[in-house]
């Protein structure tokens, strides 16, 4: 089953890719910061050579700042430079501990290379950053790696974190009905689920996926609730019909016979 991290750029607000904010000599600091957040902007837009113009900017005035060797790192890991990505990664997270988006990037980087407790290590760290902002993201991708480590009370914890902070997010609660699933709390995994289902009525942006589906099927199972677990199924076999998940309930119910 494929489980995806929540891996999120620093957000640029509404800055307009320019170098006018140069023209004239600033603070220090302040320059290096604004070289950084146009590295990150242009690092969205995907244009890296133009991120690294600004990032090398950065780095001359100021070569152990963190957030711009996290953004080099990140321009590293975009081109397949993995062996640089990770040594300005460390470098990010040696300069300033405290930085935890640069462990969130570096987090995604060794999970992606399935180094998932190396991951872990770093996204715990983002957690316990009281301040970070993204902290319920931090949350979700630890107990992702938790579940790939196959410790899924570890996972519910996490999840559940990542529920309360971000005020319920549809990706966080879908995680936590399969973790709970998976773990054999059905009656807790109902109510989240539950939850999940009343946050995707009030959003017609989201739709069901084959995860969400297969959950649904499993705890329908779970409490004889044929005619759900039936709508669920028929909704995974026409949207669905290539997908692992669609494999799974077909594996289950051939067991049934």
């Amino acid at each position: 089953m494929a489980m995806a991290l929540l891996v999120l750029l620093v957000p640029a607000g509404c800055v307009t890719v320019t170098d006018s904010r140069f023209k004239q000599e600033g603070d220090k600091e302040e320059v290096v910061a604004n070289y950084v957040e146009l590295g990150f902007a242009y690092i969205d837009k995907g244009k890296l050579e133009r991120a690294r113009k600004h990032l090398n900017r950065a780095l001359e005035l100021s070569p152990e700042d963190a957030p711009a060797n996290a953004a080099k790192a990140l321009i590293y890991q975009a081109e397949g430079d993995d062996q640089l990505a990770e040594e300005a990664f460390r470098k990010a997270v040696k300069n300033d501990p405290s930085y935890s988006q640069a462990r969130m990037y570096y987090g995604s980087f060794l999970f992606s290379r399935g180094r998932y407790a190396e991951a872990r290590d770093q996204f715990l760290a983002a957690s316990e950053d009281t301040a970070f902002e993204k902290r319920a993201a931090a949350f979700y991708n630890l107990g992702t790696t938790q579940e790939r480590l196959d410790n899924f009370a570890g996972a519910v914890s996490s999840y559940r974190r990542a529920v309360e902070l971000s005020r319920g997010s549809a990706e966080a609660l879908l995680a936590l009905s399969r973790s709970l699933v998976k773990t054999g709390d059905y009656s807790a995994a109902s109510r989240y689920y539950s939850r999940l289902l009343e946050v995707m009525e009030r959003d017609p942006r989201l739709t069901h996926s084959p995860q969400s589906l297969v959950t649904g099927i499993r705890i329908s199972r779970y409490f004889g609730e044929r005619d759900r677990e039936s709508s669920f199924a028929l909704l995974l076999k026409n949207r669905f019909p290539d997908s692992l998940e669609y494999q799974q309930y077909r594996a289950m119910t051939n067991n049934d016979q």
